[in-house]
């Protein structure tokens, strides 16, 4: 593992006149696991469109500096130049086509034919598939990352923890793969799935393939990586060897501070003995999600936080309430009963809902960030707009400023408000959604998945934030996270689904055996809500 297989000299990037990358220098070696990490806007996504030769780096003016695969040097203009020249990219949202089979999605674009009667008259396009050819080499992709499920399946209705691999088997398929660049692989899989995905990943590194691994979850880096380098703010922070360094110091290094999500005690939390949401035989039809008779009660100026394994049905009860998804169910909200499937209802009502979905619910992508953050405002409480006569115009002086406010707040990376939602790091789109929600100025807040797919020092400012909004606004919020360290740092209590069901209720300062136990349904006798039967301290 001593030769340079891929590098990067003095490499820097500007966008209309915003230096986004400054002099980044390190190498990738043949064989290597190499963790690349930063905040979200430290320039991970812009140092790998480079190495791809996307779109925006080509139509932007490119870069400068030098990428060299092999020792010569390289300038891709289209990512076709970068897959031919053996790099491949596992992305962190699927590229895959639900109504294809495993192997179609494996060779798309590359499939295997023969000539037939029709070809030999009007070309080789119209040739017969090859499909015995294409299944065997599909089946040996699948084999190589030791995963057995049979490659005449649809994608559609695989767990996504099988999606993921099939992203995987169809690089690897690819002739001549050098380099692979794997972009939060493990974001959406539970921790067995995971565990698998990492394994898969070191075989293909002990083949001699160089490995960019692009993550958050820093002890899952020093459990895989061999070396590691840090990004900031554009800048190259340092490599460092994964031995010589540990989780803490990487994060510090990441955002220039210690940064740690710890329990917050507060003395400004005023929690009352009424019950905001009555949550009674709440049933969901969520694709990949089970709920079947969720009873939840959350007190005025809770957090409340709702954890279980991926699966079991904690991401079904936020979705099912704000009618994301068809469900049925008794629940009353401030007193009033509430009416089900019907999102406008939810919104008008007081309730604020952060997606975990947030490419395909969060948000309007090919949109500006000011319009992101004012469209449900506007369309639910005719926010942001101005009556001339009997007309109705959009306060474009009003939008920008608040959008310019919730920019600063919740520190959104970009280049301007008018910028697309779409051309933002996850992170960034991230928080785009939080403010989207706490323009409604809601009583209520749901967050799903709050810090899935952004770094540390972006989890502790979302965190902080929904903490102040509970202490200064008296704001209600239930959290939903998979992330149990994070449910431990704000929350009052923590409910545990399994199964479709609330299997119990534990503290913060629960062991990590009561959770674990609890999430896997094999606690023998189910903790007892804490808050239950007392009034709460104020």
């Amino acid at each position: 593992m001593s030769e340079s297989l891929l590098q990067f000299k003095n490499v820097s990037k500007n966008y209309y006149g915003n230096r986004v990358l400054t002099d980044i220098n390190f190498d990738v070696k043949r064989g290597e696991i190499h963790a690349l990490i930063g905040e979200n806007g430290a320039g991970k996504s812009t140092l790998m469109n480079i190495l791809f030769g996307m779109p925006v780096i080509t139509s932007t003016g490119g870069y400068e500096g030098d990428v060299l695969i092999d020792g010569k040097v390289i300038n891709f203009k289209s990512p076709h130049e970068a897959m031919y020249a053996g790099i491949g990219m596992v992305h962190q949202e699927f590229m895959l086509i639900p109504g294809y089979t495993i192997t179609e999605n494996i060779k798309i674009n590359r499939e295997i034919t023969y000539p037939n009667i029709v070809s030999g008259v009007f070309g080789k396009r119209l040739e017969t598939l090859d499909m015995v050819k294409m299944n065997n080499d599909a089946r040996k992709a699948l084999d190589k990352l030791d995963i057995g499920i049979d490659e005449f399946t649809m994608v559609a209705g695989l767990p996504v923890g099988h999606m993921q691999f099939v992203e995987i088997a169809r690089e690897i398929d690819k002739t001549g793969i050098k380099i692979l660049v794997f972009d939060e692989p493990t974001a959406v899989l539970t921790e067995s799935e995971a565990k698998n995905l990492l394994a898969a990943v070191r075989r293909l590194a002990d083949r001699g393939i160089g490995i960019i691994f692009i993550s958050h979850r820093l002890d899952e880096i020093v459990n895989v990586a061999d070396r590691v380098t840090i990004l900031r703010d554009g800048e190259l922070v340092v490599t460092k060897n994964i031995g010589d360094t540990d989780a803490v110091e990487i994060a510090s290094l990441m955002v220039g501070r210690k940064v740690a999500i710890e329990r917050v005690q507060s003395e400004k939390r005023k929690i009352s003995d009424q019950v905001f949401l009555n949550v009674k035989d709440l049933h969901v039809a969520m694709p990949g999600e089970m709920v079947k008779g969720i009873d939840i009660e959350v007190r005025k100026g809770e957090i409340v936080g709702i954890g279980g394994l991926a699966g079991q049905g904690k991401l079904g009860i936020a979705n099912g309430i704000m009618g994301t998804y068809p469900s049925r169910g008794d629940i009353t909200f401030n007193g009033k009963p509430m009416k089900l499937n019907d999102p406008h209802s939810a919104i008008a009502s007081g309730i604020g809902f952060v997606s975990e979905d947030r490419k395909g619910v969060g948000l309007l992508l090919n949109e500006s960030i000011e319009l992101n953050i004012a469209f449900t405002a506007m369309q639910v409480g005719n926010m942001f707009l101005k009556n001339k006569g009997p007309f109705r115009f959009q306060d474009d002086t009003g939008l920008r400023k608040h959008a310019l406010k919730m920019i600063k707040d919740l520190d959104i990376r970009c280049e301007s408000p008018l910028q697309h939602a779409g051309n933002l790091s996850g992170g960034n789109q991230q928080k785009v959604c939080v403010a989207r929600a706490l323009t409604q100025d809601p009583l209520f807040l749901f967050v799903s998945e709050p810090t899935r797919g952004i770094d540390i020092g972006a989890k502790k400012l979302i965190l902080d934030l929904l903490l102040k909004l509970n202490e200064e606004q008296g704001m209600t919020i239930v959290m939903t996270s998979s992330e149990l360290a994070e449910l431990r740092s704000i929350c009052d209590r923590i409910v545990i689904i399994c199964e479709g069901r609330v299997e119990g209720v534990l503290p913060p300062d629960a062991s990590d055996a009561e959770f674990g136990l609890m999430m896997s349904g094999s606690r023998i006798k189910k903790a007892e809500d804490p808050l239950e039967g007392r009034a709460p301290n104020v």
